[in-house]
């Protein structure tokens, strides 16, 4: 009897192992942040490598050179924007160095100063080639663009503006308006794009209920098309406090901008006439862009600078049906200016289109919690960092787990290894009360004998 009980027990606990096996197997590992790898390529060949170090202005621009982006009396510093959980745009959107699809013919010529840079498919959307895209940086005159689809969207072009001499007195490039002047928003629109005017950006702003309504909408603006580290202080571009951006979310800004047909006239125009005011006469505005008419397709771009955020630039041009922009943030005159890196970025960016090369990320549609998790492996959560709202910067991301790490502890194995668990406890159940039957008729025929 105790060795028929032995065996009893033996096969109980065999079905409970199995049991406890295929749980483990089902829960998931918990969900980690994903923190930005240090990787360095220098040809299309070789395969990415990477070390433990964290990439540099993984959450905030490089410490200013001046007071610029210091508060005013009484206000406080602007917290960092929150780092997402997963790199938007695919998980090679978060390295460091040089992003290049593995294997790709392609090689940049020239050297190219800038810190960060992106190349992308303005149509599809496909990110060709990288370095450290989502690097916080700051935008210069490059965050006009995102002013720009703000303006469009809300303002009719025809409307007139009259001009202030808080609009004369904005520091920086200027493109000459004056108190009293009168001009319409489509005037104001080509002359901040075509010669960056802070006078025309401080204009337009006024136009949307002043710089805070102004900001309030374009950093709006920025979180919906999914440009999460982007932070507007100013319209115009000018170092403020919390300033901040990326070359990931400036090719989504440059993007969105360019499916409107008013931004991509205005960047392709050469000259304008614009209004004098008062005694002063009107006079042609001349577009700043070098690329304009010399790089073979240029559609358009704008230039930027300021002493915080050095030379910026975002420029597109289209061949065949192929239309490649690039956007190249904190560089530097080698002693050539940023367009002509631009363009070595662009011919790069054809190249590699041309070969057909795999994409190394997505500019997205949206923000990112607004989009299904994908299974390409260029899918993207957002932060679960808590941030309190304020005016001019990006609400808190979602908080919600990815898909995986919300299933039950059985998970999609689990529901049929317990099943077959619980048949092996049935079956060894039957085989048990069977012997015990067998046994108890034995027992009753010797009695009876």
């Amino acid at each position: 009897m105790r060795f028929a009980a032995r065996r009893t027990v033996t096969a109980l606990f065999v079905p409970l192992c199995a049991l406890l096996f295929g749980a483990t197997l089902a829960t998931p590992v918990a969900a980690q942040p994903v923190v930005r790898k240090a990787q360095q390529q220098t040809t299309g060949t070789q395969a990415p490598t990477s070390n433990s170090a964290q990439c540099q202005n993984h959450d905030r621009p490089p410490p200013p050179v001046d007071t610029s982006e210091e508060p005013k009396p009484g206000q406080p510093s602007p917290e960092p924007l929150p780092v997402p959980k997963e790199p938007v745009g695919g998980t090679r959107m978060g390295e460091c160095g040089l992003v290049v699809p593995n294997g790709a013919k392609a090689a940049i010529t020239g050297d190219i100063t800038s810190a960060s840079w992106v190349i992308a498919d303005v149509d599809t959307g496909a990110v060709l080639a990288a370095k450290d895209p989502h690097a916080r940086e700051r935008p210069a005159s490059l965050i006009k663009t995102l002013l720009a689809v703000v303006v469009i969207r809300e303002l009719r072009l025809d409307e007139v503006v009259t001009g202030t001499q808080d609009d004369a007195n904005q520091e920086g490039t200027k493109v000459g308006i004056g108190p009293g002047g009168q001009y319409t928003v489509r005037q104001l629109l080509f002359a901040l794009l075509m010669r960056s005017g802070n006078d025309a950006a401080h204009a337009l702003a006024g136009q949307l209920g002043g710089v805070p309504a102004a900001l309030e909408k374009m950093n709006a603006l920025a979180k919906e098309i999914g440009a999460l580290d982007t932070r507007a202080a100013t319209p115009s571009g000018l170092d403020g406090p919390g300033m901040s951006t990326s070359a990931y979310d400036l090719s989504l800004v440059f993007r969105a901008a360019m499916k409107h047909k008013e931004f991509a006239e205005a960047i392709a125009t050469k000259s304008l006439d614009f209004p004098g005011y008062g005694t002063k006469p009107g006079y042609k505005v001349i577009n700043d862009n070098k690329l304009l008419g010399r790089y073979q397709g240029f559609t358009g771009g704008k230039t930027g600078f300021t002493d915080d955020a050095r030379h910026t630039y975002v420029g597109g041009a289209k061949r065949g049906n192929t239309r490649i922009a690039v956007v190249l943030l904190r560089g530097e005159l080698n002693p050539n200016p940023l367009a002509e890196q631009a363009s070595r970025l662009l011919d790069y960016g054809f190249a590699l289109a041309a070969e057909k090369a795999k994409p190394v990320g997505q500019l997205v549609d949206h923000a990112p919690e607004a989009q299904p998790k994908q299974d390409t492996g260029l899918g993207t959560t957002s932060s679960n960092e808590p941030q309190q709202p304020s005016s001019g910067s990006a609400p808190a991301a979602d908080t919600a787990l990815p898909p995986d790490a919300q299933r039950s502890a059985f998970g999609n194995y689990g529901a049929p290894l317990v099943a077959l668990a619980g048949v092996a406890v049935l079956v060894t159940f039957g085989l048990w009360f069977r012997r015990k039957r067998a046994r108890a008729a034995r027992a009753a025929r010797t009695a009876t004998g």
